[in-house]
């Protein structure tokens, strides 16, 4: 429950102050002492500033153009607050270059986030678990513009960071690396995709009037602990190698408002508690604003 002023809006600009108030409950009780921690409620005030420039043709099935997002949002700034004061940090970037082939286009678009805490809490530097990244979700990574988030073949936060001092990606089952897991979302992420849509060859009504058209794509991201190791620690070559990792192809029928795909994703890496699944998988995605 949270409600947002908007201070300043305009059509790259957005500033705006946003207080949430949260409720937090473990009623298994099977959770870690991290975030047993963060159980009850908690009031969280922040002041979020935002820049946007979106010159694609489309947010459906974008054909040409580029697209920009930087936000940045101080939070936890209530007096006494058991979370301390940090700054959140995400970038979008996306490219639509045309083929001239079969109506084609590639997409390619990289996006990164950071959580970074300044003063200290009642919980130390612990951060609000509502406020870190949590990686998958079946949402169309074309259409969104909003940071590090999606990864095909993962349900919603079935990433999880891992604790590069036990990650042993040479002891695996079925493909999958075992690696100790960490509790809560992370405070570092990284997500990139390249999908290249293009005409169906048939001349029939779904392809011609209705816009059905189909598309490949390859998809990866990772996520990891900041405060674990600090900024000078953190170990950059660990968190590069153990990317996750999908590939894929379907259909996608776009309308005005939404764009629906069916995809058969073919998960190429994960961890042992990832829970990526290679099948079949429908989604339905909002068209973003392109102002």
């Amino acid at each position: 429950m949270g409600v947002s002023v908007g201070l300043l809006s305009t059509m790259n600009h957005n500033l705006a102050y946003n207080l949430t108030w949260r409720t937090l409950k473990d009623p298994a009780r099977m959770s870690s002492n991290s975030i047993q921690e963060q159980l009850g409620h908690s009031l969280l005030p922040s002041i979020k500033y935002a820049y946007k420039v979106d010159k694609r043709d489309s947010t459906i099935r974008p054909t040409c153009g580029y697209a920009f997002l930087s936000s940045s949002q101080v939070g936890a700034l209530a007096p006494g607050s058991k979370y301390p004061w940090y700054l959140r940090q995400e970038v979008d970037l996306r490219v639509a270059l045309p083929l001239g082939v079969l109506n084609g286009a590639l997409n390619a678009g990289v996006a990164a986030g950071i959580i970074h805490p300044f003063l200290r809490g009642s919980t130390g530097s612990v951060l609000p678990l509502s406020e870190r990244f949590y990686l998958g979700g079946h949402r169309s990574f074309v259409c969104r513009l909003g940071g590090p988030s999606s990864l095909s073949g993962f349900k919603a936060r079935d990433l999880e960071p891992r604790d590069f001092r036990t990650c042993d990606p040479n002891n695996s089952e079925n493909g999958a690396s075992t690696c100790t897991e960490l509790d809560g979302g992370g405070d570092i992420a990284v997500t990139a995709f390249a999908d290249l849509s293009f005409d169906l060859p048939l001349k029939s009504v779904l392809d011609q009037e209705l816009g059905v058209h189909g598309h490949a794509f390859v998809s990866a991201a990772n996520i990891a602990k900041l405060t674990e190791h600090g900024p000078r620690k953190f170990p950059l070559t660990d968190f590069l190698q153990t990317f996750r990792c999908s590939v894929g192809f379907g259909v996608v029928v776009p309308t005005e408002l939404f764009r629906i795909e069916m995809n058969y994703c073919y998960i190429l890496k994960q961890f042992g508690h990832d829970w990526g699944k290679t099948g079949i998988h429908f989604l339905i995605s909002l068209a973003a604003s392109s102002h």
